[in-house]
């Protein structure tokens, strides 16, 4: 698509008269494409977000350049689009999202004009978080699991997450932690056979948050790997973006209650007070599982990595031993 094109797409879907100016915002990973926010003349928006999917030939920052990666790229894109086309209007406030206002497909290209977040009170963003942001956080996940809880993800990943152990045979294979690698089947498939599946945002690393000025409330951004899954997925890895390795830990208990206490009294939950019990019963148990599952990808993909804590190296080694013994 041309510059022109895109212009003319981003007036027919915002009913502006003409683009004034542009910024340039962030390149999507791995050289993609490119974020870029729109300041318009006439229509309802001042300002929106173009996210505009464009591959070149960028090169993996890791080192990870494969066809298998190349397509997985590809395909998140799309599952955004579709993602944002027959899903999102379900979110309200709170699990608030940026609008979408238009969606553009063609070319191996993908257009996204969506509302910008910063003019609707989230203009901030956290590299950390103090108790009332981590928890304005959980309260929206738990809200959004709420809302998609038993939906099937229909033109979304069949299993959510970016590092689901599908989509990741590469890194599975040059895991050098024997152990882990003989139960990562085992891992995946606990969260599989989950009673409870819901539709997990897939990257909610905080990152992906917008926070109000006084971070009482958030908006997330970001749903290339939306899919379905236990809701768990989503909570651990949010954790694993805000807290290193004693903090972790420390706050484990209060991060769950946080999250089912909110997600109890979301007004989408119509589980039964039973039901209700179960599935936190059931996702309570599959919180450090969750989180093994994700240290299995970063030990492959990258094992250095700051993520790859004693904390997580512990629980881990506690999820394996348990599978183990559920087998015998």
């Amino acid at each position: 698509m041309t510059e022109d094109e895109i212009d003319a797409f981003v007036l027919s879907c915002t009913a502006a008269d003409a683009v004034r100016r542009t910024q340039p915002l962030q390149s999507l990973w791995s050289g993609y494409g490119s974020i870029v926010r729109y300041w318009l003349d006439g229509g309802r928006h001042p300002t929106v977000i173009v996210k505009h999917v464009c591959p070149g030939d960028g090169g993996h920052p890791r080192g990870w350049n494969t066809n298998r990666s190349h397509q997985r790229k590809l395909d998140s894109y799309q599952v955004e689009a579709n993602w944002y086309r027959t899903f999102s209007m379900q979110c309200d406030d709170a699990c608030r999202i940026p609008v979408c206002f238009g969606e553009r497909n063609g070319d191996d290209q993908i257009l996204l004009v969506l509302e910008d977040l910063d003019a609707k009170g989230y203009p901030a963003r956290r590299s950390s978080v103090s108790s009332r942001e981590w928890r304005a956080c959980v309260r929206w996940l738990a809200a959004f699991h709420a809302r998609f809880l038993g939906q099937t993800p229909d033109g979304l990943w069949s299993s959510g997450t970016y590092w689901h152990l599908e989509t990741r045979p590469d890194e599975l294979n040059v895991l050098e932690d024997l152990p882990l690698k003989q139960a990562a089947g085992a891992i995946d498939q606990k969260l599989k056979d989950s009673t409870y599946q819901t539709l997990v945002h897939g990257d909610a690393k905080l990152a992906n948050f917008c926070f109000s000025e006084d971070g009482s409330s958030v908006a997330a951004v970001d749903f290339q790997y939306i899919g379905g899954g236990c809701g768990m997925k989503d909570l651990a890895y949010f954790a694993g973006s805000c807290f290193r390795d004693a903090e972790c830990e420390h706050k484990e208990a209060e991060i769950l209650d946080t999250y089912f206490e909110a997600f109890r009294s979301d007004e989408c939950c119509r589980l039964s007070s039973r039901d209700a019990e179960a599935l936190e019963s059931e996702w309570r148990g599959l919180y450090r599982v969750a989180w093994a599952d994700f240290h299995r990808f970063m030990k492959g993909w990258s094992p250095g990595h700051w993520k790859l804590s004693d904390y997580s190296e512990r629980i881990t080694r506690e999820v394996i031993a348990q599978l183990a013994k559920d087998v015998l």
